[in-house]
């Protein structure tokens, strides 16, 4: 959760007051007017500047970082904000499930959810110079996972620095169980059918992701190296969405049907 002091235009007393903004909206439920409404020359470091400051207020409250996840790994993604770029946020621990689980409904404030690859590392990651090969190496465990994104900005209203600052509008993953893949399986080529209440409303396949999911965590580690930050033996990385986000209504069940990975299950409770 590093940011490069030197690019970021705001200051750190900001970077604060509006991370507590986050936290308190997190906790009451209550969107916030985005940020670059008032400031719009703010970016993605000030983004990640936020970011920083919003994991340590919910570190310091007892929650754990377990992983990490990418969001902006498709290029329709990135064209509709305007960037190159992927961007990160971190997984907390009270934010993951188990397959099949009943998240309550009115834990988030304007939730969508989205198919997506997600893997767990047997070995440490740190960049720079890692390359998709060696992330290939360290990764231990693959699973199918449903990303529950939330944005605790007004109407999803973000531009690039709110995402980011909100932890990369991250909600909630629940994860199917894990699979030990041959090497010779190329995760770029795996399908995945995803439906609502029994209705299909959209397909994916890997290669969705950055081209490559393993290229994902190269991504990752390189960036998060960069400010001395190491991927963890252990931790999850969520690759990015394979199709279009679908919003989520009380009462909902999702179901993810990915080739060699199985099925994973949610369904949104009613409060």
């Amino acid at each position: 959760m590093c940011s490069d002091r030197s690019r970021v235009n705001i200051s750190v007393d900001d970077a604060r007051v509006k991370a507590k903004a986050l936290y308190e909206a997190r906790a009451t439920g209550r969107p916030i007017p985005p940020f670059t409404d008032e400031q719009p020359a703010l970016d993605m470091h000030d983004g990640y500047a936020i970011q920083r400051e919003l994991v340590a207020l919910l570190t310091a409250a007892g929650d754990t970082v377990v992983g990490y996840k990418a969001g902006l790994t498709s290029v329709p993604m990135q064209q509709m904000l305007g960037v190159g770029t992927p961007d990160y946020g971190p997984v907390l621990a009270s934010t993951v499930y188990e397959n099949g689980a009943t998240t309550p409904g009115g834990a988030f404030i304007a939730p969508k959810v989205e198919a997506e690859i997600v893997f767990r590392l047997g070995t440490p990651l740190r960049g720079p110079g890692v390359t998709v090969a060696a992330a290939r190496e360290a990764i231990s465990e693959v699973m199918a996972g449903l990303e529950i994104v939330d944005s605790r900005i007004e109407d999803w209203r973000i531009r690039l620095a709110d995402t980011v600052a909100d932890l990369a509008s991250n909600g909630a993953v629940v994860l199917g169980p894990p699979v030990e893949l041959p090497d010779d399986c190329d995760v770029r080529l795996i399908g995945m059918a995803f439906s609502r209440n029994g209705e299909l409303v959209a397909t994916g396949a890997g290669a969705a992701a950055l081209g490559d999911p393993a290229a994902v965590v190269a991504w990752l580690a390189n960036v998060l190296g960069e400010h001395g930050v190491t991927l963890e033996a252990g931790q999850l990385i969520m690759t990015g969405a394979l199709h279009a986000a679908v919003p989520m209504t009380p009462g909902d069940t999702f179901v993810a049907e990915f080739d060699r990975l199985g099925t994973v299950t949610l369904h949104m409770g009613d409060s």
